[in-house]
């Protein structure tokens, strides 16, 4: 007599792994779809989430502010005070061109074309002394032209081409620009220093 007969399990060859299940689908996409509602909904900066290949939710900012514009090439109004690093500035005046500058003809510089000079307030906007120096100011012109300041013609015009400023006090600077004849100053670039960005004011 026999007793009752049971199915055989499949044998496994010697050495060979046995099958593994299915792996269970990632709930990485159900996220992708619900938290951004949850974060949304609080009232601060949106954020998305999306699943990568990795099947874990990557964090794509989409709330974040867009980056400012570069201001380097801004021009202040005629008159306004403009600021750099330690120093504000205010253009005061411009006198009319002069072929040379100079109070006697020892103390004279001729100008390749024709000297202008524009009036300047610096004010030492920090919390310790510091030079100014008429050197490191710029000039363009209505054609794009950028101009040095003449520092020779400068000395003879001007007893603060480089002088310290305590905090709190300014002084009244000239400086002196070497421009062709007709040449017609657009715009002032007025620095801290010669290694700072610079502020510009229009001078019309």
């Amino acid at each position: 007599m026999t007793g009752p007969q049971y199915p055989q399990q499949p044998q496994q060859p010697y050495g060979q792994p046995y099958p593994q299940p299915p792996r269970k689908k990632s709930k990485a996409w159900l996220l992708a779809l619900l938290i951004p509602v949850a974060v949304c909904g609080l009232g601060g900066g949106c954020v998305a989430l999306v699943a990568n290949s990795g099947d874990e939710p990557t964090v794509v900012a989409s709330g974040a502010a867009a980056p400012t514009p570069n201001s380097r090439n801004a021009i202040a109004p005629a008159g306004t005070e403009v600021r750099d690093g330690k120093f504000a500035f205010i253009v005061t005046s411009i006198d009319a061109p002069v072929p040379t500058v100079g109070t006697n003809q020892y103390m004279q510089q001729t100008a390749q074309g024709e000297y202008v000079q524009i009036h300047v307030t610096v004010t030492n906007i920090g919390t310790e002394a510091r030079s100014f120096y008429g050197g490191s100011q710029k000039l363009t012109d209505e054609q794009g032209r950028e101009f040095g300041n003449d520092s020779g013609a400068e000395m003879n015009v001007n007893p603060h081409l480089s002088t310290d400023i305590n905090p709190g006090n300014q002084i009244d600077a000239i400086l002196v620009f070497d421009v062709p004849a007709g040449a017609v100053p657009a715009s002032l670039e007025l620095h801290d220093s010669m290694f700072s960005g610079g502020a510009k004011v229009a001078l019309r």
